[in-house]
């Protein structure tokens, strides 16, 4: 298990008012919330002041972090490729660039989400939950999850990362939200509508030592 950073050249592109995430007077953070945790239209498309504010497929975008991550693990031929939280599949789509022999496979809780994927690879989308995926053990060559893990309750998290340690191979990736001090915790309670685990970087180490997850990680800090 190490540590590799994928992520932030996206993370680090945009800015944040944190206040006025949870101060705002048409959408308070709670409400914002409410309407983000049904996974639907306002969560991806609605009004900015909830969530993504319109979730487009945007080129290039994905692409680097797709061309990262084949670069960084060496992938057979035909790879068979698995994203668990792949929301709209832009980043599966990007892979397919990158590497056009590649077998896409995601997986996600947002039936919005996948009526409204990229139409090339929607065929290659499912509805589903991390902690019960519907393939046989080690049958993908790499597995990797954005920004979903944190997402789940505590009493999901071990299921959830014994599953994605089962499914796969040897190369494995998740990237969580997570905090070092007050400042980024406070940050993080402000920004996040979806959070449901809070957790240090110690304590997200704990979670995969307890689960026997042995692939790479990364974290999201909102500084």
């Amino acid at each position: 298990m190490a540590y590799h950073d994928f992520m932030s050249v996206l993370h680090k592109s945009t800015s944040r008012d944190y206040l006025a995430r949870v101060n705002e007077p048409g959408y308070p953070k709670a409400k914002a919330a409410e309407l983000a945790k049904s996974w639907s239209y306002d969560y991806w498309d609605g009004d900015r002041r909830i969530n993504y504010g319109g979730y487009w497929y945007i080129p290039g975008r994905w692409e680097k972090v797709a061309e990262t991550l084949v670069h960084h693990y060496s992938l057979p031929n035909d790879p068979k490729i698995l994203d668990v939280g792949c929301g709209k599949g832009f980043l599966l789509f990007d892979f397919l660039k990158v590497r056009p022999d590649a077998q896409v496979y995601g997986i996600d809780v947002s039936e919005y989400a996948l009526n409204n994927s990229k139409e090339e690879v929607r065929d290659r989308l499912q509805i589903g939950n991390a902690v019960d995926l519907p393939w046989p053990d080690g049958y993908f060559d790499l597995v990797i999850s954005i920004n979903t893990f944190h997402n789940l309750y505590n009493y999901e998290l071990a299921n959830a990362l014994k599953e994605f340690e089962r499914v796969g191979k040897e190369h494995k990736y998740l990237c969580v939200e997570s905090y070092r001090n007050e400042s980024e915790k406070a940050n993080l309670l402000y920004w996040q509508v979806t959070c449901e685990a809070f957790c240090t970087p110690k304590e997200w180490e704990w979670w995969f030592q307890y689960a026997g997850y042995t692939g790479d990680h990364s974290f999201i800090y909102f500084e």
